[in-house]
């Protein structure tokens, strides 16, 4: 039987009754603070609470398993290093009653009110059946309260799921539907330019057969009137005859020709891809290339025609725009521009090739490639210390065996990168595994400059387009060093916390640098505060390798994460990102063309991207080629690309020192 508290006082006359106390309300002795107990029952070997605890001859008590382990490895109590061996050992039973009544005292206190509860009624605590009634009362309200609550709960959780998902479909119809406006708008203006389209062809066409007509006309009559004069038609009633029936003939050949043209104009009001030659298999090619991009294609559209949309929304207090009144938007237009040129090409073809072999040099491995001012010109280097210059007409041009290079000049060390001045069509800059920058001429195969302030290895080179006599260069010694031809020193440094891989200037700034370096990031610099960076770009999850500009405000990058990614430098934002190729080790080459992105991968194959579409646009492979190689094709990869300016034709190169020049094909 449990017994009930005693020290409850009595109710004062000013005080209401107090109610019964609840069954659970019986309570056990008080207990010591816990903290106290801890400490007189904690084993000096594992300081937790004893576990079946023996008690040593010096009276020192451990769990069991504590001091058997203990008594392994030493013959000594652990706390007053008295001998002691597993015979000096014994159960301490009054120690274990106790830690058993601690741990039911703890127990239950540590126990529910429920569980206080259901072990008062099992241990037979008398409870009338009225209290029971009461209880039973109370339990059935509150589980009712509990599960209203919960369903409540539930409703509502749902409810807001509901309102989300509405909103959410709500703005993805608005948006549906915004789209489709767009498509019915550009349709209708499509359709109407393929109809002026059609019908300047058709007067075109009559024009032709009218002045035709006149010609054999012309031709004509003066025969019939010497015929004539000769006596060969006799007459008047019949040369007016032949005049007669000639008329009518050529008036009837005119309406003729004219319902044939009526007719065909109606066809084209019923099918306006009739001029669309759907049997070429030059239409039949980009319609297949248009369906395999479906989805990047469409994506592009869309976002050109919404970007533009909120460009005129935001000027159209400025002024009309000409070719929105002529129903003609600028999203559309830029957007054909796009479909035109990623459905012009879709592969690389080989028009020459050059190998760069040399017997003295085992290692071929081209690093750099590059075009000089004029582009007649290029220039490679890489881990043979040699630079080399070829004439890309000679190339093209006179297929040979050898291509012998028009100069040659050697270094003492390993190269990484190659600039030509922008300027000066005579003057090449390199930078080498020591650190040096060297500035060229090729004309006397002469060093005119050599700058030997980086520490470690020099990754990029690279010459001003707006400053001729200026270059940038970025090292392994986390250093970015801005030269002057004028001078013998560094002009400007800009010390970083990474490796630099590649530095490029803005081809429409000369003080305006992007610097790519091994902790991810590209950076953005203005030359006359280097303090910090314009801004930083963290789209990479590996080593930036290369950065270039496509044009004063796109910067592309590659990354050994397999990646290309195109930013907007002016709007600090990325627009897109570019996956194919296979990039993980090491440095494949970048290159861009107007709209196209060109660069290397370790599968031996080069890749071109258009800058609008995430997916490769064409491939070559040099591993076709490579059947009587000593190795496997797969264990080379391409080192270098670069395009021709405003031509489709690019140098590419791989590790084995094959060069091939490779143009963009239908």
């Amino acid at each position: 039987m449990c017994a009930i508290k005693s020290e409850t006082p009595p109710p004062s006359e000013s005080t209401a009754p107090s109610p019964p106390p609840l069954p659970w309300s019986y309570a056990v002795e008080e207990e010591p603070p816990e903290a106290d107990i801890d400490k007189d029952v904690l084993c000096p070997i594992c300081m937790q609470i004893i576990k079946d605890a023996f008690m040593a001859a010096c009276g020192h008590s451990f769990c069991y398993t504590c001091i058997t382990i203990h008594l392994r490895n030493k013959s000594d109590c652990p706390c007053c290093f008295r001998y002691l061996t597993n015979n000096h050992i014994f159960p301490n039973f009054l120690l274990n009653k106790l830690l058993k009544k601690i741990s039911a005292r703890q127990s239950a206190r540590n126990a529910s009110p429920v569980e206080h509860f259901r072990q008062t009624i099992l241990q037979g605590c008398e409870v009338s059946a009225k209290e029971l009634d009461s209880l039973l009362s109370l339990l059935v309200d509150k589980k009712r309260t509990m599960e209203q609550n919960e369903a409540e709960t539930n409703m509502q959780i749902l409810l807001d799921f509901l309102n989300c998902l509405r909103k959410k479909k709500l703005e993805e119809l608005n948006q549906v539907k915004t789209d489709l406006q767009y498509i019915k708008e550009d349709t209708a203006s499509v359709k109407k330019r393929i109809m002026e389209l059609y019908m300047a062809k058709e007067r075109r066409s009559m024009n032709i057969r009218m002045l035709i007509d006149d010609s054999l006309a012309a031709k004509t009559l003066p025969l019939s009137i010497d015929q004539h004069n000769n006596g060969t038609i006799s007459g008047g009633c019949k040369s007016q005859g032949w005049l007669g029936s000639a008329s009518p003939q050529r008036t009837v050949g005119l309406k003729d020709q004219t319902s044939s043209w009526g007719f065909r104009s109606k066809d084209a009001n019923d099918g306006l891809d009739s001029s669309y030659d759907t049997n070429s298999g030059l239409a039949v090619a980009r319609k297949r290339r248009i369906h395999a991009q479906f989805n990047d294609l469409q994506e592009c559209y869309l976002q050109k025609r919404q970007r533009r949309t909120k460009q005129f929304n935001k000027q159209e207090d400025k002024g009309p725009n000409v070719m929105e009144i002529d129903g003609y938007n600028p999203g559309l237009v830029d957007f054909q521009s796009v479909l035109s040129s990623f459905t012009r090409y879709s592969r690389l073809r080989v028009i020459a090739e050059l190998r760069h072999g040399d017997i003295f040099h085992s290692a071929n491995i081209v690093s750099s490639i590059e075009f000089d001012r004029d582009d007649e010109m290029f220039a490679i280097a890489g881990v043979s210390r040699r630079i080399k210059v070829f004439e890309l007409s000679s190339i093209v041009n006179e297929p040979a065996d050898v291509h012998c290079p028009i100069v040659e000049m050697s270094t003492r060390s390993k190269l990484s990168c190659l600039s030509w001045n922008k300027y000066t069509k005579n003057h090449i800059a390199s930078c080498d595994y020591d650190g040096i920058i060297t500035v060229w001429d090729i004309t006397n195969r002469q060093s005119l400059m050599e700058y030997e302030e980086h520490e470690k290895r020099a990754w990029s080179i690279d010459f001003c387009p707006a400053e001729p006599s200026m270059l940038v260069s970025g090292s392994d010694d986390c250093k970015v060093k801005v030269w002057c031809m004028k001078q013998e020193a560094s002009v400007l440094g800009i010390n970083l916390n990474a490796n630099v891989c590649s530095v490029k200037y803005n081809p429409g700034s000369s003080v305006h640098v992007a610097v790519g370096t091994a902790d991810h990031q590209i950076r953005y610099y203005d030359l006359r505060n280097t303090s910090k960076p314009l801004y930083e770009f963290g789209g990479h999850k590996k080593a930036v390798s290369y950065v270039k500009f496509l044009s004063n405000r796109e910067l592309a990058s590659a990354s050994t994460d397999s990646t290309l990614c195109l930013w907007d430098v002016k709007e600090n934002s990325l627009l897109r990102t570019f996956r194919g190729h296979k990039n993980e080790r090491n440095f494949v080459g970048l290159t861009a063309y107007s709209d196209y992105i060109a660069c290397g991968s370790e599968t031996n194959e080069v890749f071109v991207y258009h800058k609008a579409i995430s997916k490769p646009a064409a491939r070559y492979s040099f591993g076709s080629d490579m059947a009587d190689a000593d190795e496997e094709a797969g264990s080379y990869f391409i080192s270098a690309v670069c395009w021709k300016s405003d031509s489709q034709t690019m140098l590419a190169a791989n590790s084995r020192g094959t060069i091939k020049v490779l143009v963009l094909a239908a």
